[in-house]
């Protein structure tokens, strides 16, 4: 049912609907983004999230993903995959130019490859770049002749791979340099850092040609600012994610647009501490925590429903509402069955153990994030609804390093944590045994078979299917609390896009096919 109210949501933000709200564009539009840390426009290594947006107009992939999360051809024209998924061949489209009009070669897509597998290899954590997991995807690339590109998949050899090959193309002798040609529907007139960005159409693009000619992307240094040039008039469009965007409802002239993050906030429990090894203890938890109550009050609602590490947004989301729905009561009948009461009438539960009697109280463990001051809000509601069950939890603020040595250490009963989840729809860095990120020392043969079978899988039916398993398994194991995803606003006053699924790094998608 959430999947069926998602999409129906999604689609009143087509056209004829969004029209009723804000002017469609013309033939010119001034963005504005917060942008500190770009100094030079390189695709391939992008320094900071709302740039990538603007990017996207420039530079063009192999293979794009649609409106409904499927891979799609862009630069390739077709794809086949041989020897059991490990080979994968694409044919580049014929009669694609860069903006100086030098023809595309699969010389080009296999040099901007490489030259990312060469940043991921990188020993500095922070050096790997925006596109590193494309190491865990491929082995090697090569051209066999200028519209030929033949993909070795790493370990990894199946559908996934696809999505990995969405990175920007640009010419083979500029792949390390400062604003590269591209393919794209655009190009870079002008650039000043920290002031603004100015595209203009890319008169060789092998598409129709854009109604919307001109481009202006205004760069501010805070959030306020941003909003603030909004409010005045000075940029057409703004993008945030900030929960101060909330109050902005679609009116007249004016129209609020929620778009997709791959930000996950989550719970984590760490199995290895006590009473959390215990499922019914953490089913229990899961049951008392209620997310939409989160959302609604510290979120402002800018939050996309994620019981699994799967969006309710997603093709791939298995709806599975009645396990995951707040339920005080089933939470205290499996603290109960447990063998957890408040024998001394403290207010806190307890429970005879071998050395004694043990009170059921918890550490939660938060970061400071300047962009995101609402976690700690996020904890205060959880302890107040885990009280009403009578745990008590002792909440402690640090910084992002402390609580990550905390995690890796496994020195933490929970902790509020959030990842930046992958392109590629593969959550097995959190769920397999002993992998990068699996912090709660979730341990689970069942789900590790799983993830190897979907890494296998070379279709997307059989992908679909697989990952349906692997959220029933998360169902039944709670290896950790899955919250919700970050949303962010699109504030326009000029509807430019058509598209149903507009999603972080491309909030511009669609804005080359206005008006056809």
């Amino acid at each position: 049912m959430k999947r069926l109210i998602c999409l129906l949501l999604s689609l009143m933000l087509a056209l004829p609907v969004a029209a009723a709200f804000a002017e469609n564009v013309g033939d010119s539009l001034v963005v504005g983004i917060y942008s500190t840390h770009t100094t030079e426009l390189r695709p391939l290594n992008p320094m900071e999230r709302d740039i990538i947006s603007v990017y996207n107009l420039v530079y063009e992939s192999l293979v794009t993903v649609d409106d409904n999360g499927l891979p799609q051809p862009m630069l390739a024209d077709t794809w086949a995959e041989s020897n059991n998924g490990k080979t994968w061949t694409f044919t580049l489209r014929e009669n694609v130019t860069f903006s100086d009009g030098t023809p595309l070669t699969a010389g080009d897509v296999v040099a901007s490859c490489k030259y990312l597998l060469a940043m991921s290899a990188n020993e500095d954590p922070n050096a790997k770049g925006f596109y590193q997991t494309i190491q865990y995807m491929v082995s090697d690339i090569s051209a066999t002749d200028d519209r030929t590109v033949v993909v070795k998949a790493n370990k990894r050899s199946y559908y996934g791979i696809l999505y990995a090959l969405t990175f920007p193309v640009v010419p083979a002798s500029q792949v390390d340099q400062p604003n590269p040609l591209g393919t794209g529907p655009y190009v870079v007139a002008s650039f000043e850092p920290a002031n603004y960005l100015w595209l203009k159409v890319n008169e060789k693009w092998w598409q129709t040609r854009p109604q919307v000619q001109e481009i202006m992307v205004s760069l501010f240094s805070s959030n306020k600012d941003l909003i603030t040039a909004y409010e005045y008039g000075r940029v057409d469009t703004a993008f945030t994610r900030s929960v101060a965007a909330s109050q902005y409802k679609s009116g007249i002239n004016s129209l609020s647009i929620t778009y997709n993050t791959r930000q996950l906030e989550t719970l984590l429990l760490n199995h290895e501490s006590f009473p959390l090894g215990n499922l019914n203890i953490r089913k229990a938890i899961r049951a008392a925590i209620d997310t939409a109550l989160i959302s609604k009050n510290v979120y402002m609602g800018m939050t996309v429903d994620a019981d699994t590490p799967i969006s309710s947004g997603s093709w791939l989301y298995y709806d599975q509402e009645s396990t995951f729905s707040y339920n005080l009561e089933l939470a205290q009948q499996l603290l109960t069955d447990e063998g957890w009461s408040d024998t001394d009438g403290d207010g806190i539960l307890d429970k005879a153990v071998e050395d004694g009697k043990k009170n059921f109280v918890l550490r939660l463990y938060v970061y400071e994030d300047p962009e995101n001051d609402v976690r700690f809000e996020t904890a205060n509601m959880i302890a107040d609804m885990l009280k009403l069950l009578k745990i008590k939890v002792n909440i402690t603020t640090m910084t992002y390093e402390q609580e990550k040595e905390k995690l890796s250490a496994g020195s933490f009963d929970m902790a509020l944590a959030s990842f930046q989840m992958d392109i590629t729809p593969d959550a097995g860095f959190m769920l397999m045994k002993d992998n990068s990120a699996n912090y709660c020392r979730y341990v689970s043969s069942e789900m590790t078979s799983l993830f190897n079978t979907l890494r296998t899988n070379q279709n997307r039916e059989d992908y679909a299917y697989t990952m349906q398993a692997i959220q029933q398994q998360f169902a039944n194991d709670v290896p950790f609390i899955c919250l919700f995803y970050r949303a962010g606003a699109i504030l326009t006053r000029k509807m430019y896009t058509t598209v149903r699924d507009i999603r972080e790094f491309e909030l511009l998608r669609g804005i080359e096919a206005f008006g056809r």
